[in-house]
């Protein structure tokens, strides 16, 4: 029995060698032959990274600076925060309707920022065009936060809102404004936004140091109230941002996420004490994983993790574990995996908008691995042994998916590859411009056109719509807004990956 023992660890020994020399020896960045030329690509993902920046642009509000790339777009929402003598012109709108939500606003500037940071180094030309999206996105959160513990966390009454269809450049609905202070907290906007303050304040660090300087003072100041003043900001608001945007996974995850965000933008202990004394209250092990614009602990895991696996901060070695059991739930044949893809190889998760769940999942895969190969480490799932290069591969497969690679052979990016939705449910887009129709469109006159078969117009060059149901399905309707509407938030974690793939394939 000794014998057989030994020879049974011995040949579990040699397995691990060999997996672990697998995915150290390709090069970091996983898409490349043993003679160093890049993979064939059945993508254009330089092409797509493109414009998944460039549809920010489309959704822009406020003054439309010279440079605007998306023509057909034109200024609105001038007058926005006069309601409560402020100033909040600018920022985006969240989707295809007219309001702007600074909750998932922030949540889109996160994610950009994150994006830019783990790959921005390879996006060459695309750098500064993601850094302006970026940039659009948090001038309008320092104005939301100009004021102390206070946050103005929307601008526009969302059921009058969609009440009408109608071009933002002509909307008449009440611009109302929307605020969370001490008496009606918002911890989770809060935390969101400090997260996306501090993750902007890394980008800008070398490119412009004094704006940076400016976006982690107001971090630093949005986390405390955040913390100091506890609970969501849905109780006091919540005929106003529900069920749009309700914060449904409570404020602990955001207070975890903008304190990870503070711990890598300061280098400040007293972030690092506050997760190691706060962690588990605030859920870092729970098994919730489904990462998006609502429940950010998955998120928070994978970046903790970074800080160990990296930055060798031991003390937070338990979040390299809570980091595998999100890998490992995503795993076909792991024993704890949870996920299910569709016959078209789609991660499905979600009836509305799924496509937010696949972007943000593949992004945290890439982010990962990165951080895996980095430490020379590797996810045991139960005795399956996931490498890097797998994490990879999963990520790849998604982002094909979006691209094409799919059963209707249908590009779920606007203007990306032969077919690709004509039937986007967005007002600018699926309304003729400004242009070509300069007299105002009154707020019901456009439902003729939203329950029309006819394609939109405008392009909204770049745009994710939410995608396919879970037979792969997509019907492509303009009232349809669970499939076919975009948002920015689907859009930020996706120009990360596309960096990353057109890099692997020599495209940048």
């Amino acid at each position: 029995m000794a014998i057989s023992s030994s020879r049974s660890t011995l040949l579990v020994i040699l397995l691990l060698l060999t997996t672990f020399a697998a995915f150290l020896l390709p090069s970091s960045h996983g898409a490349h032959n043993h003679r160093g030329r890049p993979r064939t690509a059945s993508h254009n993902y330089r092409d797509a990274l493109t414009k998944s920046i460039l549809f920010f642009e489309g959704q822009r509000s406020g003054k439309l600076p010279p440079n605007q790339r998306m023509s057909w777009r034109r200024d609105s929402g001038l007058t926005d925060g006069s309601a409560m003598n402020v100033d909040l012109v600018g920022g985006y709108y969240d989707a295809g309707d007219n309001v702007k939500f600074g909750f998932p606003m922030a949540f889109t500037a996160t994610m950009l920022s994150w994006s830019v940071l783990e790959f921005g180094g390879l996006m060459k030309g695309e750098l500064q065009n993601a850094r302006e999206a970026i940039r659009w996105g948090t001038d309008y959160l320092l104005k939301a936060t100009s004021h102390p513990d206070t946050i103005f966390v929307q601008v526009g009454d969302a059921k009058k809102d969609h009440a009408c269809w109608e071009r933002p450049e002509d909307m008449d609905t009440p611009r109302s404004v929307y605020k969370v202070d001490k008496n009606s907290p918002g911890s989770d906007v809060a935390g969101e936004t400090a997260a996306a303050l501090a993750a902007a304040s890394l980008v800008f660090r070398r490119s412009d140091p004094n704006y940076s300087k400016v976006l982690l003072k107001r971090a630093i100041r949005v986390f405390q109230f955040a913390d100091k003043y506890r609970g969501p900001y849905s109780n006091g608001l919540k005929s106003v941002v529900c069920p749009f945007y309700c914060s449904y996974s409570g404020y602990q995850d955001e207070l975890l996420w903008g304190a990870a965000w503070l711990h890598r933008a300061t280098k400040n202990p007293t972030y690092l004490n506050y997760i190691q004394v706060n962690g588990q209250i605030l859920g870092a092990a729970e098994f919730d994983n489904t990462f998006g614009w609502d429940n950010k602990h998955v998120g928070a895991r994978i970046l903790l993790s970074k800080a160990f696996l990296v930055q060798r901060v031991q003390s937070l070695h338990d979040y390299k574990g809570h980091a595998d059991n999100f890998i490992c739930s995503l795993i076909p044949g792991a024993p704890s995996s949870s996920t299910q893809i569709d016959a078209g190889g789609l991660l499905f998760k979600m009836s509305d908008d799924n496509m937010q769940y696949v972007t943000s999942t593949s992004f945290l895969l890439l982010a990962y691995a990165k951080y895996l190969t980095s430490a020379r480490k590797f996810v045991n799932c139960g005795g399956t042994i996931v490498t890097p290069k797998r994490l990879r591969s999963l990520a790849k497969k998604q982002v094909d998916y979006i691209l094409g690679d799919n059963p209707l052979r249908m590009s779920y990016m606007v203007g990306y590859g032969p077919r690709y939705p004509q039937r986007i449910h967005h007002r600018g887009s699926s309304l003729p411009s400004k242009a070509a129709h300069p007299a105002k469109i009154e707020c019901s006159a456009g439902f003729g056109i939203m329950n029309s078969g006819s394609p939109n117009p405008n392009v909204l060059v770049g745009a994710v719509v939410g995608g396919p149901d879970s037979r792969d399905r997509f019907p492509d309707q303009r009232s349809d807004y669970e499939q076919s509407e975009p948002s920015t938030y689907m859009n930020a974690p996706l120009v990360g990956s596309l960096a990353y793939l057109a890099h692997s394939f020599g495209q940048l």
